[in-house]
């Protein structure tokens, strides 16, 4: 499960699908511009979603 903690104020989250339950894995896409972005995604195939944001800034994955 990958777990998200701001480098900021040290909150941090775990996020899961809500349609099937499993834990969201981190992931990286590359936008058309060549910019790497932090993901989470569900390994069931029922999407992704931009990483969580804390304090103005992406969280950081912890494993």
């Amino acid at each position: 499960m990958a777990t998200y903690e701001c480098a900021k104020c040290g909150m941090a989250v775990n996020a899961f699908c809500a349609k099937c339950e499993t834990a969201l894995e981190n992931d990286f896409v590359t936008s058309d511009e060549g910019k790497k972005i932090q993901v989470s995604v569900c390994p069931n195939g029922h999407g992704k979603i931009k990483s969580p944001t804390c304090c103005g800034a992406d969280m950081d994955c912890k494993g």
